[in-house]
């Protein structure tokens, strides 16, 4: 429970400091943490995030990577990382990441569990969170649920390749959401001009949800797999223990 609460902790750090990193581009200053604008060469953020032992994160300027102390805490800010990325692709992007029509760009780091186990509870996390803030109850339910299944079977088709692509991991999220989100598009947000008996909604709203998906996971989280593994810089920050 508590390395859970520590987790969401971390997110919306990161969250900021995303937001952060923008304002820097832009602008000769950064905000730091306490809201006071620092010069360009000062520490960003220097938190205790987590409380225990070896837990200082330290964020410089870009160009300067964190420094974190030890395996756990490392795949804890992993996760919170990929948590944050998610829910500022789904809030930037937000016309085409809700909707029975959406080709949601944050569902490519659905394959990131072919990185580490890690990945599932950090891509979850940014689900659940970016649900919340941009959608109903019941998508923070049931997407939620279809992102935790999709990466759980991800994870375990991680070793799967064919012609060097992770193909295989790919298709989970697809026929999870196209199942479990065309199934509740259908029942709980009927479309009041249409007809159409219930089974035919599910079928139509999980065609449109699982070709957004394929777009999404098939060839962008494909694609990011893909660039990671052949980058050794990338695959020792996604896949160093």
């Amino acid at each position: 429970m508590k390395t859970g609460y520590n987790l969401i902790r971390l997110s919306f750090v990161v969250l900021i400091q995303i937001i952060n990193a923008v304002i820097y581009h832009f602008t000769p200053y950064a905000l730091n943490f306490n809201g006071i604008f620092a010069d360009r060469g000062s520490v960003l953020f220097r938190i205790k995030v987590i409380p225990c032992r070896l837990t200082t994160v330290i964020f410089k300027c870009r160009n300067t990577p964190f420094l974190i102390g030890n395996s756990s805490v490392r795949k804890l800010v992993r996760c919170g990382l990929v948590a944050a990325l998610y829910v500022v692709l789904c809030l930037a992007l937000q016309p085409l990441s809700y909707g029975a029509v959406q080709v949601r760009v944050a569902e490519a780091l659905c394959l990131l569990p072919v990185f580490g186990a890690e990945y599932i509870l950090g891509v979850v996390l940014g689900c659940f969170l970016a649900n919340l803030l941009g959608s109903t109850i019941v998508d923070v339910i049931f997407g939620t649920l279809a992102t935790l299944l999709a990466c759980l079977v991800t994870y375990r088709l991680r070793n799967i390749r064919f012609k060097g692509l992770a193909l295989a991991a790919s298709l989970p999220p697809v026929l999870f959401n196209a199942v479990i989100i065309g199934i509740e598009i259908a029942v709980m947000f009927p479309d009041p001009s249409s007809s159409a008996p219930i089974w035919l909604a599910c079928i139509t709203n999980g065609i449109s949800v699982g070709i957004g998906e394929l777009i999404s996971c098939t060839v962008l989280g494909v694609l990011l797999v893909k660039i990671i593994e052949s980058n050794t810089a990338l695959s020792q920050i996604f896949g160093a223990e």
